[in-house]
């Protein structure tokens, strides 16, 4: 911020004194809306822009800009954001590379120069025969039956309904939910372990089954943060399913799942065409609460979800299952905080999205859900 003469630039100056200046005692300063906030974005683009060219970390350089700037726009004197602004962004791409120094630095010490061996591929067969046959064993006789007659024997539905004396429907039926169990057995048999509680089995069904109405009656989201083995095996069984294009689920537990979580947003909102003010709060909110779940609770997900009638929207769930909130409503109080870090909080998304619900019970974790519906026009 020095010119070569020595001194501090204007925007360094104006931020300086928008610091240092004493407030009447009887004037408060209002913060700044988030309209005039994203107004911002241009100029900030030009800024990172001309420092770091087509870097991938570009944009993400704007938003945590963006965050810093909302989260001190209550201490701003009007007319003053525009300066602080600019400080801020050259401060975050300073980080930024003094980051990036140290990474290069310390790369030589965690690459691993030997050659990965390869895997012994009989051995991986005869153990995944091995596991299918143990699966099949866990079924009762009248699954092991239909099953190997459907799939080995080729027999269709009719025909196995008429000998059961059943419709081909409530047959087909039947398989999903035999093929669904023998999914989770055989990931059971993989791991040589046993569900540690009754809760597990029943989800585990419904993710393989892929019931999102089975799986909201159990609580699947939820149980899946509090047991390791079903978060575990919830990426197979969901993965085999056709990956919806509406929908992203983002595991949170660093900064970097922080800036996923914040893309996933962005990226599906533009899709319903959201205006790129929307596009920034939207993102803004989305980096509140994730954060929240990596200082607080550890680790949690944001689902991130399109919503197309009535009206269109985008709906984000983050749920944690960390220590909870004992008081929501002081939490939810302007000004309240926690931590003195830089960050919007639970007020500041709230603010910021059109619909905000907090849901948290001590010892068992929280859940946000927020909504940001789409402005005709």
């Amino acid at each position: 911020m020095k010119t070569p003469s020595g001194g501090l630039d204007d925007a360094a100056r104006a931020y300086c004194f928008s610091v240092s200046a004493p407030q009447p005692a009887d004037v408060a300063p209002q913060p700044e809306a988030p309209a005039d906030v994203a107004a911002l974005i241009p100029m900030l683009r030009r800024i990172v822009g001309s420092r770091v060219g087509g870097h991938p970390a570009a944009d993400d350089l704007v938003q945590e800009t963006l965050v810093r700037v909302l989260a001190a726009s209550a201490r701003i004197e009007p007319g003053m954001l525009e300066p602080y602004a600019i400080v801020t962004a050259r401060n975050v791409i300073a980080s930024m590379w003094r980051d990036d120094d140290l990474h290069k630095r310390n790369q030589h010490r965690i690459v691993d120069l030997r050659p990965p061996a390869a895997p012994d591929e009989q051995f991986l067969a005869r153990e995944e025969q091995s596991a299918v046959a143990q699966a099949l064993a866990r079924l009762s006789e009248r699954e092991q039956e239909a099953l190997l007659a459907h799939e080995v024997s080729g027999q269709d539905t009719l025909s196995l309904a008429s000998q059961s004396g059943s419709t081909a429907g409530a047959v087909a039926a039947q398989l999903n939910r035999t093929r669904a169990r023998l999914r989770v057995e055989y990931l059971l048999v993989l791991e040589q372990t046993e569900p540690p509680s009754d809760r597990c089995r029943p989800v585990l069904l419904a993710l393989s089954s892929g019931d999102r109405r089975r799986q909201r009656e159990v609580d699947a989201a939820r149980h899946m943060l509090e047991c390791e083995l079903c978060a575990r095996l919830s990426q197979p069984l969901m993965d085999r399913g056709q990956q919806r294009d509406d929908e992203v689920r983002i595991a949170i537990r660093t900064d970097a799942d922080i800036v996923a979580a914040r893309q996933a947003a962005r990226q599906l909102a533009a899709r319903l065409g959201f205006s790129r003010t929307d596009l920034t709060i939207l993102a803004t909110a989305v980096s509140e609460v994730a954060r929240n779940i990596v200082r607080f609770a550890g680790a949690g997900e944001v689902v991130v979800e399109l919503i197309d009638g009535p009206r269109q929207g985008v709906q984000i769930v983050a749920r944690d299952a960390g220590p909870g909130i004992l008081d929501v409503d002081l939490a939810l109080t302007d000004g309240y905080s926690t931590y003195d870090g830089l960050g919007l909080g639970l007020p500041g998304a709230r603010r910021l999205m059109d619909e905000f619900a907090v849901a948290s019970e001590p010892g068992r974790g929280t859940t946000v859900t927020m909504t940001k519906w789409r402005q005709e026009g």
